[in-house]
C-alpha cells in the first residue's frame, strides 16, 4: 500500500499554520544560502521559496553563483544569522570543498540552526522527521490523523515497542540523506544496521529488512532483494528519461512490500514542510 504522504503533508502544514498565528505579526523569516549553479540545488531552493509564500513567511536567498573565500562567506554567514529579523538559516548542500567543514554551523546561534547540523541545535533533521512520520503511519496501518506527527518526547516508547524485533536498514550515507536520518533514528533508540557503498553482500541486508529505508539516488533495490511484507521509504531521488524516480521501482515492489513511499511526491514534500516546522517552532523559542 502507498504511504499517503501527500495527507501527512497536509497534516504537518495546518499545524504550521496554529503555530503562525500564535506568532501574530511577528512573522519568521528563512535565509537560504547557495554556492554555485546547480540546477538541482536551484529547484530546491524555489520549492522552500514557493512554500514561504504560501505560508506567509519571509523569505531571504543568498546566492553566490562562484566559491567564496572561506572568511567571508564566514563573515555574511555569521552576520545574516544574527540579524534580529532572521529566525532560521540553512546552507543548501553539498558545499564546495573549499567550504566544507562542519565548523561553517558554528556561525550559526543553535536555535536559528534548524537543520540540526550543529551540535547544539534544539531541532532534529528535517529529512530524518519526515521518514519517521512516514514509518509511523505504516506501522499504524496506514493511518494519517495529528498524532503521527513526531514528537520528540512522545515518540522514543512508540518506536521502542513498534520495532522490538524488527531490522531495520538504512542505505546511503550522504550529508542530505543518510547521515541525517541515521541521526534521527539514533535520537528515537532505533537499531539500525547501515549500509554503504563499502557494505559487502549488501543484497542480505535488504532480505532480512522489516524496514528498508534508502537514500542512495540510484536504483538499488530490486523484488528479489526483499522480503516479503517490507516497510519501504525512498528518499533517493534520480531521473530516468526526463523522470524522477527513486532506489526502486514502484511497479516491481508494489506487491511485496505492505507499505512504500511514491517518488516524486512521498517523503520530499514533507521535508520540506518538517523544515518550516522547526522554523516556526525557532521563532517561539526565540519570542521567550
Amino acid at each position: 500500500m502507498v504511504i499517503n504522504c501527500k495527507k501527512i503533508a497536509s497534516l504537518i502544514e495546518k499545524e504550521i499554520k496554529k503555530t503562525l498565528k500564535k506568532l501574530k505579526k511577528n512573522k519568521p523569516k528563512l535565509v537560504v544560502f547557495l554556492i554555485g549553479e546547480s540546477s538541482e540545488q536551484l529547484s530546491f531552493v524555489k520549492i522552500k521559496n514557493k512554500l514561504a509564500k504560501k505560508l506567509g513567511i519571509k523569505f531571504e536567498f543568498i546566492h553566490y553563483k562562484k566559491t567564496p573565500l572561506f572568511e567571508e562567506f564566514a563573515r555574511c554567514l555569521k552576520q545574516k544569522a544574527n540579524e534580529k529579523e532572521t529566525t532560521g538559516v540553512i546552507i543548501q548542500q553539498p558545499l564546495p570543498a573549499a567550504l566544507t567543514t562542519e565548523t561553517i554551523y558554528q556561525y550559526i546561534p543553535p536555535e536559528k540552526e534548524i537543520e540540526s547540523h550543529h551540535p547544539k541545535s534544539p531541532f532534529l533533521p528535517p529529512i530524518g522527521l519526515a521518514v519517521l512520520t512516514a514509518l509511523k503511519s505504516a506501522l499504524l496501518a496506514g493511518t494519517v490523523n495529528e498524532k503521527i506527527i513526531i514528537s520528540p518526547k512522545k515518540d522514543v516508547d512508540f518506536f521502542q515497542k513498534k520495532l522490538k524485533n524488527k531490522k531495520t536498514v538504512l542505505v546511503g550515507q550522504g550529508i542530505t540523506g543518510g547521515l541525517p536520518i541515521g541521526k534521527t533514528l539514533n535520537y528515537f533508540k532505533i537499531n539500525f544496521i547501515a549500509v554503504t557503498s563499502k557494505t559487502e553482500k549488501k543484497e542480505n541486508y535488504y532480505q532480512q529488512a522489516d524496514v528498508l529505508i534508502t537514500a542512495v539516488g540510484k536504483k538499488v533495490i530490486y523484488p528479489n532483494n526483499l522480503k516479503q511484507k517490507v516497510i519501504l521509504l525512498n528518499v533517493g531521488l534520480r531521473k530516468e528519461k526526463e523522470k524522477l524516480k527513486g532506489d526502486y521501482e514502484e511497479k516491481e515492489i508494489k506487491n511485496i512490500a505492505s507499505f512504500y513511499t511514491k517518488t516524486p511526491g512521498g517523503i520530499g514534500p514533507i521535508d520540506v514542510l518538517y523544515l518550516y516546522k522547526n522554523l516556526v517552532d525557532a521563532a517561539l523559542i526565540q519570542k521567550k
